[in-house]
């Protein structure tokens, strides 16, 4: 038997499993790496799937905790929530959003994500953008002091 995170094969005849692993060593795997979670101080954010000019989000964000007041220059986010209740803040109008609901933040605008609740916020993120970095993010508040 070989098994993989794609396919499991079981062998009954002659074949051995070794050669069946060679030969499976030998195709393309749709994923490239594994997803990894990285924790902030207001939840957690897992990189699902990235691609030329996308990244796609599953986001967690503890109960009353918020993230900065940000923009980005480079990139759009679309907001698609999961569970759980999202105050949204963008260019100073406030929406509550709760399962099911979505909002867009535009290029260059001052935006923000809080959960008002007392259950996790989860919510998926997909942005667009000719750069996607982290390092594109302007702070202008933050409750956790890393503004700059």
């Amino acid at each position: 038997m070989v098994q993989s995170k794609e396919a499991t094969t079981i062998n009954s005849d002659n074949h051995s499993s070794s050669s069946i692993s060679e030969a499976l060593k030998g195709v393309a795997s749709v994923e490239q790496s594994v997803a990894a979670t990285e924790l902030r101080p207001w939840g957690s954010f897992t990189v699902l799937e990235e691609g030329r000019g996308y990244k796609i989000k599953r986001i967690e964000v503890k109960p009353g905790h918020r993230l900065s007041l940000q923009m980005h220059h480079h990139r759009s986010e679309h907001w698609i929530v999961v569970s759980g209740t999202a105050r949204v803040t963008c260019n100073e109008k406030d929406t509550l959003l709760s399962s099911n609901q979505s909002t867009y933040v535009p290029p260059c605008s001052s935006h923000r994500l809080e959960n008002p609740g007392v259950l996790p916020l989860i919510l998926i993120e997909v942005q667009n953008g000719e750069y996607l970095g982290e390092d594109d993010i302007v702070r202008f508040q933050d409750d956790y002091a890393r503004a700059k």
